[in-house]
């Protein structure tokens, strides 16, 4: 981590319940020699190559609000109900496929569960419509991997103006229910 300024934070401010979203990347290469050695602590190696069109379709299943519990570790008394903002996956020039994950909370495990979901879909374990039933079952899968953490970095964090601070810290805390009345 690298610190480039320092201010005394304004009145209502709440690091987690003030955030607005928060923006994930998830490092993955499918190169058959592996990972290069200076990014293995960055980059998670997967053994089969990987369709990157076919895990853009899976993912644009996911994006809205949803209950993700099916991609989450429950914790008695939280909800597992997000809105997915971003779900996309791009290959770099360097071999390495990047996934951005951006949405307005995340439960636990929930960007490396939803990243082990698409790598089965894009090494042709699974088809690009699974990870869409899998959330409609609403319960954890035993199928859906968490992958591990060393791919995964928080980019960003966005945040409201001051004076919303502590509203939105606030209404964060609330439980969330799905329209119609569906809640966890």
């Amino acid at each position: 981590m690298r610190v480039w300024k320092v201010a005394e934070a304004p009145a209502g401010f709440n690091a987690r319940f003030a955030a607005v979203w928060r923006r994930y990347a998830y490092r993955v290469t499918d190169n058959p020699g592996g990972v290069d050695p200076l990014l293995r602590g960055h980059v998670l190696w997967h053994d089969w190559p990987l369709d990157v069109d076919a895990m853009n379709r899976a993912a644009e299943k996911l994006v809205g609000e949803h209950d993700f519990a099916a991609y989450c570790k429950r914790r008695e008394g939280a909800t597992t109900i997000r809105t997915l903002q971003q779900l996309s996956w791009e290959r770099g020039a360097d071999g390495v496929i990047t996934a951005t994950v951006r949405a307005d909370a995340f439960c636990h495990n929930m960007v490396r569960s939803l990243v082990g979901a698409m790598l089965f879909v894009g090494d042709g374990h699974r088809d690009a419509d699974w990870p869409g039933k899998v959330l409609a079952a609403g319960v954890r899968d035993s199928s859906v991997h968490v992958v591990r953490p060393h791919g995964l970095t928080l980019e960003e964090v966005g945040y409201p103006a001051d004076a919303l601070l502590a509203a939105r810290a606030r209404q964060a805390r609330n439980m969330r229910s799905l329209p119609g009345g569906g809640c966890c």
